[in-house]
């Protein structure tokens, strides 16, 4: 199954299970899709409306996470390329919800900074309340898989150690298309994540060259905080981001950044100017 959140021509959101081309319109059960997840399990209502996708605005599939948790330094080639050591337990920082955009809606390079970076990057949402959850349970709280581009404005981001400004200027952080639940998918873990710029091949590896596996991340999370329905842990980038690139190589407005997951699929998004 997979679930996407939209915005219809005159104005009002919901969200909806994507059957083909078309979303099916679910709103009439919940009010939005992070409410539906903490629910229960998800069932199209006979006879609900039908949108095509091609006139619908793809928004973030969960506009209002509880929590954005963020993995760095996860695949070992994006670990050596920035000359750091392998860490010993998962580095965490935080995204803030109003920092995202939904597929085929612009990223917004900042007028502080040009030094607006991708970050293609697998999504885990988590389905229900949990603590403590061990590693070998740890798949019976996720409610699916998606995309993302972690934004990134490294002249920012490398004011201090932490992470946090350079990760949370307004429209930098890419989700979507939808969520695709794991019965879908099977092993995540074979999937590969590539990231295109303008079509050309950035970065490129499968999910099983993460340092930490997604059982590893929810289990060392969910010991430090309860998980919510909606919840999203970012599980990090692999090598070959711009800001090691000789020359660097920043977004600029009119690029087209593609993050794309085996079996997800692929989340669009153009870069624009910030309008000051």
């Amino acid at each position: 199954m997979r679930l996407m959140s939209f915005q219809l021509a005159d104005g009002r959101t919901s969200w909806g299970v994507v059957d083909g081309e078309d979303v099916i319109d679910c709103g009439t059960l919940a009010p939005d899709l992070r409410a539906a997840l903490a629910a229960g399990p998800i069932a199209a209502p006979a006879g609900a409306p039908r949108h095509a996708l091609s006139a619908v605005t793809f928004l973030p599939p969960i506009g209002n996470p509880d929590k954005i948790i963020c993995i760095g330094l996860n695949y070992l080639t994006h670990i050596l390329e920035g000359g750091r050591d392998v860490p010993t337990k998962p580095t965490i920082f935080t995204r803030w919800a109003n920092t995202q955009v939904g597929h085929m809606q612009p990223l917004i390079r900042p007028t502080v900074s040009e030094t607006l970076d991708f970050e293609g990057e697998m999504a885990v949402v988590i389905g229900k309340q949990c603590r403590h959850v061990k590693r070998a349970d740890a798949m019976s709280v996720i409610a699916g898989y998606s995309c993302y581009n972690d934004g990134s404005v490294r002249e920012w981001q490398r004011h201090t150690s932490q992470f946090t400004p350079g990760k949370n200027f307004p429209g930098t952080g890419g989700f979507g298309p939808w969520i695709v639940t794991p019965d879908e998918l099977g092993d995540i873990s074979k999937s590969a994540l590539t990231t295109r710029v303008n079509g050309a091949e950035m970065q490129r590896a499968t999910i099983d060259d993460l340092v930490f596996d997604v059982p590893a991340l929810i289990e060392y999370c969910s010991a430090f905080t309860t998980l919510e329905p909606g919840d999203v842990i970012i599980t990090g980038t692999t090598g070959g981001v711009g800001a090691y690139r000789q020359p660097p190589l920043w977004l600029k407005p009119g690029d087209v950044v593609e993050v794309e997951v085996t079996g997800i699929g692929v989340l669009r998004n153009s870069v624009v100017a910030e309008d000051v």
